[in-house]
């Protein structure tokens, strides 16, 4: 009597990969697709329109990372801990925020060497060296925050982020490669990366 052949398994399905789920964060009048978009304006293509100050309707810990291009100076300096913790209160634990802002030491180094080309302010808007850094770095009145490298990992710990790490335009320290594709204003920005 013959043993019979051993019947051939079928390989085990493959685990779909889980989605992304990601937030660009101050998106302005620049929704992405493959993003919930959320500004305080109600413009097309915003996801969410509200005031984080109010707090985001989304769920704790749901997202997996967070951008935000040149929102955050918007925000006045007494809510920029109560942000921060609203931000990090909706990323899931491992997740990252990554901030560009406005960098003050750029802005204050290219006035002292007096390189007016470093400034976006054309010169009808202000003509001398010292209103070009004030204009830009007030963004015509929009931002009320200030940034520096240290100052911004020193806000980031206190609303409970670790691991907060200095970053280059396009490049990242986190496990998501993709973080980076929001990444504009390379000239006058600091880019960070903290982990809830």
């Amino acid at each position: 009597m013959s043993n019979p052949s051993p019947q051939p398994q079928e390989a085990p399905a493959a685990q779909p990969q889980a989605e992304i789920r990601r937030l660009n964060w101050g998106c302005g009048e620049h929704p992405v697709p493959g993003w919930i978009n959320s500004d305080v304006k109600e413009l097309p293509g915003i996801d969410i329109t509200c005031d984080i100050r109010e707090g985001l309707p989304l769920e704790d810990a749901g997202l997996d990372y967070i951008v935000s291009i040149h929102a955050l100076p918007e925000v006045p300096y007494g809510d920029l801990g109560r942000v921060l913790a609203e931000l990090r209160r909706v990323l899931t634990t491992g997740g990252v925020l990554r901030l560009a802002l406005p960098d003050l030491e750029r802005g204050i180094r290219a006035f002292l060497e007096n390189d007016r080309d470093y400034f976006l302010i054309p010169d009808e808007h202000a003509e001398t060296i010292g209103g070009k850094l004030v204009t830009q770095l007030l963004w015509y009145g929009w931002s009320r925050s200030l940034f520096t490298r240290d100052f911004t990992e020193e806000l980031l710990r206190k609303a409970g982020f670790s691991d907060v790490q200095a970053c280059s335009y396009h490049e990242t320290k986190s496990r998501f490669p993709e973080i980076v594709e929001l990444d504009s204003r390379e000239r006058e920005s600091l880019f960070v990366e903290a982990i809830k």
